[in-house]
């Protein structure tokens, strides 16, 4: 059995985040406006904010819709038997974003955290993110090994051009970048 790339797992797990942010839009559509805005300027951010919501919400549904097509068109080109369509419904749910509950109230103001404060959100949303990762993996893995031969040739070509088209053509474990290396604030 041959296994997929790392990077074409980390491909598909980030379009599954970006879906996933989609199934949340639909399920909230938009936040709830506040009862009564104490200023024109809590009111103007409540309506931006609704707005941001909503364009949200329509990308979240196209992207989805994107996601159904890629879906159908994998399942036709991989061939799925009937024997194998148990397979494929499960690694078709396992790897389905999750909804996000619905956000109450404002955003969380970041600038008022301190940097250690910072670091540890940071590392518990690694830890989440990582955990998300790990399930995805594993139903890519479950998966990929319900293939044949043939349809893993397949499966493999169709991540490939996910990482052309997402323009990580190259950089395999041998790949040189032009220039230095480089740190925050400059080339060294």
């Amino acid at each position: 059995m041959t296994s997929i790339p790392k990077r074409a797992l980390m491909a598909a797990a980030l379009a599954a985040a970006f879906a996933g942010l989609s199934a949340t839009a639909i399920a909230q559509n938009t936040t709830a406006a506040p009862a009564a805005p104490a200023t024109t300027q809590q009111a103007q951010e409540g309506a931006k904010e609704g707005q941001r919501d909503a364009r949200r919400a329509e990308r979240m549904v196209r992207m989805q819709q994107r996601m159904a097509e890629r879906q159908a068109a994998l399942k036709a080109e991989l061939k799925i038997t009937a024997k194998q369509e148990p397979a494929w419904n499960a690694f078709v749910a396992r790897t389905a974003p999750e909804a996000r509950p619905a956000r109450q109230g404002p955003r969380e103001d970041w600038s008022k955290l301190t940097t250690p404060q910072r670091l540890d959100k940071m590392a518990s949303m690694k830890v989440e993110r990582d955990a998300r990762m790990t399930q995805r993996h594993d139903a890519i893995k479950s998966f990929y090994a319900a293939l044949d031969v043939e349809q893993q040739k397949v499966f493999d070509a169709k991540q490939m051009q996910g990482f052309q088209r997402a323009g990580m053509k190259g950089h395999g474990k041998h790949h040189h970048h032009g220039g230095g290396h480089h740190r925050m604030g400059g080339p060294v």
